[in-house]
């Protein structure tokens, strides 16, 4: 096998370099300069249980590339523990470690000038960031995800993180004793692997296997299982086939390709980030696709799947009821597929899903058919009116009526917004207004999980809307509306909402409206001042100053 990438750019056709004097540091030996160099981009950190179990996966791919005749090369990414950092300050770098996990495996597979990537991860940004390498240095590449953790149980009742954070609202509310809220604190999280329903990591996980870029069945294995260390291996050997191949990531992610893995996150009920991370996506392979194209996803692509956090069920009930290839089964046999898209082993989709049948087991209700789909069009509304001219972002399943029109409550920022919901301040029918928290003001786009969950524990997740220029965590459900664009700092409308005005969100007819007067909107822009960046060092500095539109997926480059 020739080691062409690294030979003719680093070499240059002389028979000796220099260069090679510090692989000889390393125990290389002459003949593993014919071997491709293929990096392992580890992810593996004790900050979280999404990523403190990557280093198996490491191991094993260390193992596999070795004895499949390949050099392995290890290095580190970082992470942010969304579920840990949610609610304080630290929430803000979450979305800008995507930026930073897609710039350090570009920097170490270009620098290095490796011949393939193999990318393993595991909490939300590790996915997105990954893939916007792979495609960014597009050599042959696959990701390995981490694994899904196991539910938690209390009482009979089985529990995710998302729990956690619910059961605040209930407690303050309540509705909920003590000792059931100690249980459920210590017990939604059993074991290591990331957030158990489909959230944001199994959205994206989910949706790389539709993409063609991790194995089948890999995106709904458990963490702790032994089958997800069988499924790296495989990975391993996999890739080094692919750079045989010279099968390289932009050969893969096409247009078809995107539309595939969208399909994918409708049909299983995907979080909202899912959007803002595929616009991402498709800006680093230079595919033309819009935010309008989640809309036109959506029409066509029914709710099949009955996962939390809108419905019941989580990822390790998913992978018993045969996983994402009986998703995609399901929808290829619909039309809803497009099967001749090339995947990471040689295959096509069609080719891959050749052997599953195109009926789900009888005796799971996870998976649906088509003609009982939960659902007759996606989750994924993007809704336009004068407060975001841009597109914004709902999930629209599991509410009883997803219209409201109701009075503004105004904040500038999540803390307040936060202390007036606990302090029984936010009735039904308000309309939360959380702003200045976009990709620029925020900056990088917090989550609201902890506002939104409190007000699902205090029976007001149907009753009052809330709508931010920041983001949600993939458990997020209810009358929420994300990603506004325009965002607050940079002048759009929702920096110009004031307390008790009459707000509009309608997802049947896709509207989000202020209904105020054309010329008092003027009258208050002409008031209106751009605040002071609230950071003007460091690597949330960078982020405001380069970050673009969330509508265009908050990318710097």
């Amino acid at each position: 096998m020739a080691f062409n990438r690294r030979s003719k750019n680093i070499t240059q056709g002389v028979s000796r370099s220099p260069n090679r004097s510090m692989y000889y540091a390393m125990g290389y030996e002459k003949a593993d300069f014919d071997k491709p160099m293929v990096g392992i981009a580890n992810g593996h950190s004790t900050i979280t249980p999404c990523n403190s179990g990557l280093q198996k996966l490491a191991d094993i791919a260390i193992k596999t590339i070795k004895d499949s005749g390949g050099n392995p090369q290890v290095f580190g990414t970082p992470t942010i523990s969304d579920g840990m950092s949610m609610g304080t300050e630290g929430m803000k770098y979450s979305l800008i470690s995507r930026e930073v996990i897609a710039d350090c495996i570009e920097t170490a597979v270009n620098g290095q000038w490796m011949d393939g990537v193999l990318v393993i991860g595991g909490c939300d940004k590790n996915m997105p960031g990954g893939m916007i390498a792979m495609l960014r240095t597009n050599v042959p590449s696959i990701y390995v995800y981490g694994g899904t953790i196991k539910p938690g149980n209390w009482k009979g009742k089985d529990l995710t993180i998302v729990s956690a954070f619910e059961a605040v609202g209930e407690f303050t509310a309540g509705r909920m004793s003590q000792d059931d809220f100690d249980g459920i604190e210590r017990n939604a999280c059993p074991s290591s692997g990331s957030c158990g329903g489909m959230y944001t990591a199994n959205t994206m996980s989910s949706s790389f296997e539709a993409l063609g870029l991790a194995l089948p069945y890999s995106s709904t294995m458990a963490n702790p299982d032994d089958e997800k260390v069988g499924s790296a291996a495989e990975s391993a050997r996999v890739l080094i086939e692919a750079i045989k191949k010279d099968l390289k990531p932009r050969d893969i992610v096409t247009r078809k390709a995107i539309e595939n893995a969208v399909a994918v996150i409708m049909a299983t009920g995907g979080s909202t980030n899912a959007v803002l991370h595929f616009l991402a996506i498709a800006h680093a392979a230079e595919i033309e696709w819009t935010i309008d194209d989640f809309e036109r996803m959506r029409k066509k692509v029914p709710v099949i799947c009955d996962l939390k956090p809108s419905g019941k069920y989580v990822a390790t009930d998913l992978h018993k009821a045969g996983g994402i290839p009986q998703v995609m089964k399901v929808l290829l046999d619909a039309g809803m597929l497009h099967g001749d898209c090339m995947t990471i082993t040689g295959q096509t989709v069609a080719e891959a899903l050749a052997d599953i049948p195109s009926v789900p087991r009888a005796d799971q209700d996870v998976i649906h058919t088509i003609d009982k789909a939960l659902y007759a069009q996606g989750h994924l509304a993007i809704l336009k009116g004068n407060l975001s001219p841009e597109g914004c972002v709902a999930k629209i399943t599991g509410l009883k009526n997803p219209v409201i029109t109701g009075p503004a409550r105004v904040f500038d920022d999540e803390y307040t917004a936060m202390d007036a919901i606990m302090a029984n301040k936010i009735v039904a029918g308000d309309v939360l207004v959380m702003r200045y928290l976009g990709p620029k003001g925020g900056p990088g786009m917090p989550e609201m999980l902890a506002p939104t969950s409190a007000l699902v524990g205090q029976g007001l997740g149907e009753s009052v809307g809330l709508i931010t220029d920041g983001r949600f965590s993939g458990g997020t459900w209810g009358m929420v509306v994300g990603h506004i664009s325009p965002e607050a700092f940079v002048g759009g409308l929702i920096g110009l909402v004031e307390e008790g005005d009459s707000v509009t969100i309608d997802s049947r007819q896709l509207l989000i409206q202020l209904n105020v007067s054309e010329e008092e909107i003027a009258r208050r822009r002409a008031n209106w001042k751009q605040p002071a960046p609230r950071y003007t060092r460091g690597v949330l500095a960078k982020y405001a100053a380069l970050a673009s539109s969330a509508s265009k997926g908050a990318v710097t480059g």
